[in-house]
């Protein structure tokens, strides 16, 4: 049995590709820096993990592949053990990478939309018999059966990789670090395009310069789907003449039938079902199978979760969302308000990274218009991508200053578990509760 060793095993792109190698029948250990429950759900899987400070020996001599996070250090000792053993290799993107080149890929990239736009590409493929493999950012209820002779994740939220057999991969191309330069698809996806990852990208000419490289990854024989609603995808897509390209737009006759079937609101959610029905074009499935599929599709893991509660005889809903970027919040409040009306909005925001903090500060000032009330917690420290210098330029509590300055009742509390606390008296029945952000505040969803 060949031996695969992942670094970082608890990220969600590479615990994706960790599950796609234990189906391929490959012995699979990792290392993380904590327990999750995306390394409880691997170890379920058959995965030997070890956690806390990484370690040479975590590492067999007689292991085959290496894959590492993009965010592990060069000088991270496992990593090196690796090059001193011979041990080939690999970063995440490069894995995937090669994978892609064996497949026909289909790639969803973007500033936002990426993982439910894979998802929902995904569930259009298995509804149309293509069985495909799918690889994604968050976890899709539907995927649970990549292994169905192994227990499914222990909270029934589903899988970030759905096994097929078929020719088709359908892939998350994240655009960070210009990981999606490693990819080789067949049809390309752009939702958006924004200024976003400031810690690795200059500025937006830096970004477009980067996508431009992307889309020359394209065959002569590839298309790409792009977003003619968004200035900087039609500006690339247009300024391209060797590509065959297909727009997609929410003024476009099937849109009105697309927000009727979609189960979850917002916008920004029916533009992400105008691209999968762009894909289905390309691919020949009918528009029955599309709808079908669609009507199915009931949200992933952190994207717009909703469940009922009681907090002292009071009927609350709690929305737990990934949103983590100004726009991201600005959406994701508007499908709030798209769907519940006239109720009161308590939106609790934890920061994610200071990098992004810091550059993007006065749009996240200004992205929370919609709530009623705000509520920020300490900013979320990603580990390998923090600088000193600017962790300390920015801080949440002067993120809340700010946002108080323009009008909106905004609180600071450091530590997010008092906010169940503080919230639970100022509550009424029927209120929302959006717990927003990329980090750990996801715990809080669980906690209410």
């Amino acid at each position: 049995m060949r031996k695969i060793h992942f670094i970082g095993i608890g990220g969600i792109g590479v615990s994706a590709l960790a599950k796609y190698y234990l189906k391929k029948g490959w012995q699979v250990s990792g290392s993380d820096l904590s327990f999750s429950e995306i390394t409880d759900d691997l170890k379920n899987q058959g995965a030997r993990i070890s956690v806390g400070k990484h370690k040479a020996k975590s590492l067999s001599k007689d292991t085959d592949l290496v894959i590492y996070s993009p965010a592990v250090s060069k000088n991270n000792l496992e990593l090196v053990a690796a090059k001193r053993f011979g041990i080939k290799y690999l970063s995440y993107p490069q894995a995937l990478g090669q994978l892609t080149r064996e497949y026909y890929t289909i790639a969803v990239s973007g500033t936002h939309g990426k993982s439910t736009t894979t998802a929902m590409i995904g569930l259009l493929l298995k509804e149309a018999k293509l069985d495909p493999t799918v690889i994604v950012g968050t976890k899709v209820r539907e995927f649970n059966n990549f292994t169905p002779h192994l227990p499914t994740s222990r909270d029934g939220a589903g899988s970030n990789c759905r096994m097929g057999e078929s020719k088709y991969l359908v892939i998350e191309a994240d655009e960070w670090q210009a990981s999606f330069l490693n990819y080789s698809p067949k049809i390309i996806i752009l939702t958006n395009i924004e200024r976003e990852h400031l810690d690795y990208y200059k500025n937006l000419s830096h970004i477009l310069n980067t996508y431009r490289k992307y889309l020359r990854r394209l065959s002569k024989e590839g298309i790409l789907i792009a977003n003619k609603d968004d200035k900087n995808v039609y500006k690339l897509a247009k300024e391209n003449k060797k590509l065959k390209v297909i727009f997609y737009s929410l003024k476009q006759k099937e849109t009105g039938k697309v927000k009727k079937v979609l189960k979850i609101p917002g916008t920004h959610n029916a533009s992400n079902a105008l691209a999968v029905l762009a894909v289905a074009k390309v691919l020949n499935i009918s528009d029955r199978v599309f709808l079908k599929a669609l009507s199915k599709y009931k949200g992933t893991w952190r994207r717009f979760e909703e469940k009922k509660a009681i907090i002292g005889n009071k009927k609350i809903t709690i929305i737990s969302d990934y949103a983590h970027h100004p726009t991201e919040i600005k959406a994701t409040l508007a499908a709030v308000k798209e769907k519940f009306r006239k109720r009161k909005i308590f939106a609790i925001f934890q920061p994610h990274q200071y990098q992004r903090t810091f550059f993007l500060f006065d749009e996240f000032v200004k992205s929370f218009n919609l709530a009623d009330e705000v509520i920020l917690t300490n900013i979320f420290d990603v580990v390998g991508r923090e600088t000193e210098k600017i962790s300390k330029k920015v801080s949440a509590q002067e993120l809340a200053d700010n946002i108080k300055k323009q009008g909106k009742n905004c609180h600071f509390i450091a530590n997010f578990r008092k906010i169940p606390q503080f919230i639970k008296k100022r509550l009424k029945s029927n209120d929302i509760v959006l717990i927003m952000g990329a980090g750990d505040i996801y715990k809080l969803y669980e906690q209410f």
